[in-house]
């Protein structure tokens, strides 16, 4: 055999980002389920939330969420302190409760939400150093491909403020009526129907291909 016909196996190298990024994101599902939004703490970092309720378009979802499996979030995100947004590495920035108040509002918007209760959503969050929070939220959904980061746009959105009313409505607001801001957005160019028929396709499609 010749030298150029053998196969070059790259060697594991557990410094490699990716592999970092990967044992981060292993440590974020081994942590513990919480209730929306969790008990006050200090820090920035990544979190999953956790969807058990009765929501037909959620169906497929739901079920492998329900009697604690926990095992498929229907958004995953990130929180980091404003130090980093500025293109900061966040060294000496005061993190504060960047990530807890990251889950508060997200509570808000649910709770908003005429067709949705709080009380069927859970979360896990990692507090984690800033260098390594975007590569691990861009894995956590690269692995479970929540519908809500793929599929259903504008979960995360924050209320433009006066005068910037001139986009259209997000899906999910158009799915998930409530929030008062986005009332005031051009409206939704599906119906809630389109759009709840498109998620329940795409759930059952991930979850039987």
């Amino acid at each position: 055999m010749k030298n150029n016909d053998i196969p070059v196996i790259k060697p594991f190298n557990p410094l490699d980002k990716k592999h970092l990024g990967e044992s981060a994101a292993e440590a974020l599902l081994a942590t513990d389920v919480h209730p929306i939004p969790p008990e006050p703490f200090i820090g920035a970092g990544v979190y999953a939330l956790y969807y058990t309720g009765p929501f037909s378009g959620y169906k497929e979802l739901a079920a492998v969420n329900r009697d604690n499996q926990f095992r498929c979030p229907i958004y995953v995100g990130k929180a980091v302190p404003a130090g980093a947004r500025k293109g900061g590495l966040g060294l000496e920035v005061d993190h504060g409760q960047a990530l807890q108040k990251r889950l508060a509002e997200h509570g808000e918007s649910i709770t908003a939400a005429t067709n949705l209760d709080i009380n069927d959503f859970y979360c896990r969050f990692l507090v984690v150093d800033d260098i390594w929070i975007p590569l691990t939220e861009s894995l956590l959904i690269e692995r479970f491909q929540p519908v809500w980061n793929r599929v259903l746009d504008g979960f995360g959105n924050h209320d433009p403020g006066s005068g910037r009313y001139n986009g259209m409505m997000p899906q999910w607001d158009c799915l998930h009526p409530g929030r008062a801001w986005a009332t005031r957005l051009k409206p939704c160019q599906y119906t809630a129907e389109q759009v709840e028929q498109r998620v329940a396709e795409y759930l059952h499609n991930f979850f039987n291909s």
